[in-house]
């Protein structure tokens, strides 16, 4: 279909070239269901090719040019500082930022945004995207490049192509701080509880762990390295198996805060005094971990300086200027608090 004398294709027009009901063109604009993929996909072929723009139905409560930013979750306190740091970087660039939340997988698989979520942002004129601590797959970050959409990975969970624009911390680096830490009070029995095996930073920060340990001289225990996800509730549980192996570890190096959270509350349900049975590290040095008792020892990692590089970056690709760097990895330092000491001698018998 062709539009005549430069005039704005119509939602009846569409509607009538794709051979479906208006009703039907709105519910696929709209991302709502009741709509077969294979109609869902002609129709999207159809406004694509007239150039279709919206202007009828439920109302953008941001202009086009604004940033979509999707979190796989926003219940934990780093998704908080990683969105203050981009709603200030797009405030002092003067862009709008309109924030979503991904639906879980089926099956505890990682959730996904999907092409069609993508191209309905492109038809609305979305400047940017920037996608926290969730998986894209190819066709995402194809859809991206196609729709001409800036596209920005801040921790991304699986492995991207170079193509991508990235946002992290030294998370490797961080991993070495806080095992070097623990060695340096007398630990040797030290233990990862980390997040998901699939996600890049769990892994570096498990890789840093391993290196330090390697530096000093130890080999690290498979007994004493887990994986569960970055909650609190999945740091109980993995506390609760390391503090019951016949040789439980003397230190736990949690891969975030709130793992870390869950390993004190599992080592006070064992009894056991902190930091003189079990010392304790973190990772994010989030508002928590000044409040938790003994106040937690963690890693820094700079969050909202993330949030404000990943909106300023994802600007620059929407402007078509070259990114500063397609990697960029802010520095972590540890936080010493009262969570960890050296650790008391064990009785012989």
């Amino acid at each position: 279909m062709e539009r005549t004398n430069g005039a704005r294709a119509t939602l009846d027009a569409v509607a009538t070239a794709a051979g479906v009901s208006k009703a039907t063109v709105s519910k696929v604009l709209n991302g709502r269901p009741g709509v077969s993929e294979e109609t869902r996909a002609r129709v999207r072929g159809t406004l694509r090719a007239v150039g279709y723009t919206p202007t009828t139905g439920p109302r953008d409560p941001a202009p086009a040019g604004a940033v979509q930013l999707v979190f796989d979750a926003l219940v934990n306190p780093y998704s908080v500082y990683v969105l203050d740091g981009v709603l200030a970087g797009a405030r002092d660039l003067g862009v709008e930022v309109v924030t979503s939340v991904l639906q879980p997988g089926e099956d505890a698989q990682p959730a996904e945004l999907g092409v069609d979520e993508i191209e309905r942002l492109g038809a609305k004129g979305r400047a940017g995207l920037v996608i926290v601590t969730s998986q894209l797959t190819a066709q995402e970050i194809a859809a991206c490049r196609r729709l001409d959409i800036g596209l920005v990975a801040v921790d991304p969970v699986n492995p991207l192509d170079e193509s991508v624009v990235s946002v992290g911390a030294t998370n490797w680096a961080g991993g070495v701080q806080a095992t070097e830490h623990l060695l340096s009070l007398g630990h040797r029995r030290i233990a990862y509880a980390g997040g998901p095996q699939r996600s890049v930073p769990a892994r570096e920060r498990l890789h840093g762990y391993r290196e330090a340990l390697e530096a000093a001289g130890l080999d690290a225990d498979p007994a004493l390295t887990l994986h569960d996800a970055f909650r609190a509730d999945a740091g109980a549980r993995m506390a609760a198996t390391l503090l019951g192996r016949e040789d439980p570890p003397t230190a736990i190096f949690a891969g975030s805060d709130a793992i870390a959270m869950g390993v004190l509350q599992a080592a006070r349900a064992h009894g056991l005094d902190l930091p003189g049975d079990l010392s304790v590290v973190g990772f994010d040095d989030t508002y928590g971990a000044l409040w938790t008792d003994p106040p937690l020892t963690t890693v820094h990692q700079p969050l909202r300086d993330m949030g404000r590089v990943a909106a300023r970056t994802v600007l620059q690709l929407a402007r078509r200027e070259p990114p500063d760097s397609h990697h960029v990895q802010l520095a972590t330092r540890l936080v010493i608090r009262d969570s960890t000491a050296p650790p008391r001698p064990r009785a012989t018998t």
